[in-house]
């Protein structure tokens, strides 16, 4: 039996963080957490047996191994991009390019869009998620959706918000909070330990799950399997519809978030004053 490949998203990270040099460009092209982005390249160098990159402490150095891999794992790129081009959207007159997180996409833009579609009739939208990272482009969506911190984001974004770490679940805790399967994600600079402190519980509390999204956090709080530190921002429609609720009221600032950047295009523009009415 043949070898299985290793996943798409392991090169993705190994091609975009060859081309930066940088795992943080890379996480931010790519829409993941920096720790995302390593544990990738990690994972590939593991199925290889080979090192990729050499770590400096100001960025990467590709090695011969990596040099080697690179031309052919960005041409398999470029076909698998240009293999999807005859399943494009059509004339872009009244279509409208949002980029942004899947994270951002189930949990703000899903149980919204159609609110906003209703007032600009004949106007389609086309959703770019970060499976197809070379997408999450300003050059290419009218609007984008990042995520991080103020300096990593780039220009021009303007942070959505209010927007908080709070503590959800599926149901009211039947027990405190130390003795509950904590949900927690990684490669974001503040977690459970500093939102205990915010929240001044008797005892610092540690995840026993690690995920590398704010939106899967959320998605396992609302199956049952934990509590979830997350986003107010992603959560607050779900909180509204009785999916999950907040078990306690303490809520923590955090240098990341989501940041909104939108073209000058009249639709562009349009839907950023409505995303910011809507998060208001």
């Amino acid at each position: 039996m043949s070898r299985a490949l290793p996943p798409l998203h392991w090169f993705r990270s190994f091609e975009a963080a060859a081309r930066h040099l940088n795992v943080t460009a890379a996480a931010q092209e790519l829409g993941l957490t920096q720790s995302a982005v390593s544990q990738h390249i990690r994972a590939l160098e593991v199925r290889l047996g080979v090192q990729l990159f050499a770590r400096k402490a100001r960025g990467l150095s590709i090695t011969d191994d990596g040099r080697k891999l690179l031309p052919q794992v960005g041409e398999a790129l470029a076909s698998l991009h240009a293999a999807t081009a005859a399943f494009e959207t059509g004339p872009s007159e009244q279509l409208l390019s949002i980029a942004t997180s899947v994270s951002v996409a189930q949990w703000l833009l899903v149980p919204n869009i159609d609110r906003f579609l209703s007032q600009h009739s004949g106007l389609r939208i086309r959703l770019l998620s970060t499976i197809w990272p070379d997408e999450f482009k300003a050059s290419i969506a009218d609007v984008e959706i990042r995520f991080g911190a103020e300096k990593q984001v780039g220009d021009g974004a303007t942070r959505l918000g209010p927007d908080r770490l709070v503590a959800v679940a599926k149901t009211p805790l039947d027990g405190p909070l130390e003795q509950q399967i904590l949900i927690e994600t990684v490669g974001t600079s503040s977690g459970w330990p500093a939102w205990s402190a915010r929240a001044a519980v008797p005892h610092e509390l540690a995840p026993s799950i690690y995920v590398d999204s704010y939106g899967l956090a959320l998605d396992l709080a609302r199956n049952g399997k934990g509590v979830a530190l997350t986003s107010s921002l992603l959560a607050r429609a779900a909180i509204r519809s009785g999916e999950v609720t907040q078990v306690h009221p303490a809520a923590l600032e955090s240098p990341e978030g989501y940041f909104l950047a939108a073209g000058k295009a009249p639709h562009a523009q349009a839907f950023a004053q409505w995303l910011q009415e809507l998060v208001g």
